[in-house]
């Protein structure tokens, strides 16, 4: 029979085995944790980086506002003004509908 003392000692290092064994496996899964955080702030990150440059690449491109007409001047002050011509309707071009009786 085996003496009470090697019995209980190794007890003690089984116990201390699994012991580390815990604090190792909480370590390792803390790291895993902070890792899997930082991948997820990249991902948002760039997930953000690439909404607002395909937003302002539209903007610039096919998305830009039409440009607005300007009413300055002539840059040449030997040109004419552009005149738009004055179209007055005629009473030919448009007969006026007939009047019907009412009854």
């Amino acid at each position: 029979m085996a003496p009470k003392n090697d019995r209980a000692a190794r007890e003690a290092q089984a116990r201390l085995r699994r012991y580390e064994a815990r604090q190792e496996l909480h370590a390792r899964l803390v790291r895993r944790r902070r890792r899997d955080d930082l991948i997820a702030v990249v991902g948002v990150v760039l997930v953000a980086a690439l909404a607002i440059g395909a937003q302002l690449a539209y903007e610039s491109g096919p998305g830009a506002p039409a440009p607005a007409p300007s009413s300055s001047t002539p840059s040449t002050p030997g040109d004419p003004a552009p005149t738009t011509p004055d179209v007055a309707p005629t009473a030919d071009a448009t007969p006026a509908p007939d009047a019907t009786p009412t009854p």
